[in-house]
């Protein structure tokens, strides 16, 4: 990552602008510090038990992406290493960004919300699917599936159509944001299935630049922004062994009876460790190295 790197500026003071569920947002001079913390949120709502080196994890797997697909579409990283010593290893320095107010999904596998909008209607995000796909099912082609961006605590986002991106944006801007996620969930499937993971699904975060091109930002093709699957143990039909924090989700739903409401349930040793350690398996098998 040292590419990346360059002297810090002396004598500058950061300014918090953002605390979000799982990172803090702070201003830095021209620049801006995203910083990820250990925390976890299911459902909208951050859980009052962390699980360690979350934070460290997703944003060092969100460099190694960041990386890879550097030819497919340029990112807001500005360093990885020129960030207060306190958050080495959990911080990044970036560029400033107008971001996207649309939530770029791709999808090649049918599941989650994906699977009830499916059910329901024949289709995703106005995209028709073929009839008789089930929980699991691989898509004839990986399909954008759009949503709306509604603020923490403000409810939940909800499926757009293609034109409603549109709308919302501009048609070329929409033609843009498709074909980018699209082209990065692509990329990014080739490489994690070489080493024995289906990306079933993600999420991207786009921003626009001062000279409006659009940069990748935020995190990247991560447990908390995609959906992992060990490939030689996917079979459609039922859930899947998840790389990621559905199987957070899933402990919820299934062990306690909790109604998603805040404040959310404490988790137990025995599942923080489970879901740390599927955390470092999908990021030791995509890197090929050893989680420190």
């Amino acid at each position: 990552m040292n590419r990346h790197a360059r002297t810090r500026r002396k004598g500058e003071q950061v300014e918090l602008l953002h605390s979000g569920k799982v990172r803090e947002v702070y201003a830095d001079g021209d620049d801006i510090l995203l910083v990820a913390s250990d925390r976890v949120s299911i459902y909208d709502v951050v859980l009052p038990t962390p699980i360690p080196d979350k934070g460290k994890i997703l944003t060092q797997l969100s460099l190694w992406w960041f990386d890879q697909l550097s030819s497919v579409v340029p990112n807001h990283i500005v360093s990885a290493t020129d960030v207060p010593a306190q958050w080495a290893g959990r911080a990044v320095r970036c560029r400033r960004l107008e971001m996207v107010m649309v939530e770029c999904i791709a999808r090649g596998y049918l599941a989650g919300s994906g699977l009830k909008e499916y059910e329901r209607d024949g289709a995703v995000s106005g995209v028709a699917l073929p009839p008789g796909l089930i929980e699991g099912s691989d898509l004839p082609e990986p399909i954008f599936t759009p949503t709306t961006k509604v603020p923490p605590g403000e409810g939940h986002d909800e499926f757009m159509t293609f034109a409603e991106v549109g709308a919302a944006v501009g048609d070329e801007r929409a033609e843009e944001l498709r074909r980018i996620t699209l082209e990065v969930y692509r990329r990014g499937s080739e490489i994690a299935r070489a080493n024995g993971i289906i990306i079933a699904d993600t999420k991207i975060e786009l921003g626009v630049a001062a000279d409006g091109s659009l940069l990748l930002a935020d995190e990247l093709l991560t447990p908390d922004s995609s959906r992992f699957w060990s490939a030689d143990e996917w079979k459609p039909g039922g859930t899947q062994r998840y790389l990621d924090k559905q199987f957070l989700r899933d402990w919820a739903t299934n062990e306690t009876d909790w109604n998603r409401t805040e404040p959310g349930p404490e988790v137990p040793e025995e599942v923080v460790e489970a879901t740390r350690n599927r955390y470092v398996e999908v990021y030791e098998r995509l890197t090929g190295d050893t989680w420190r």
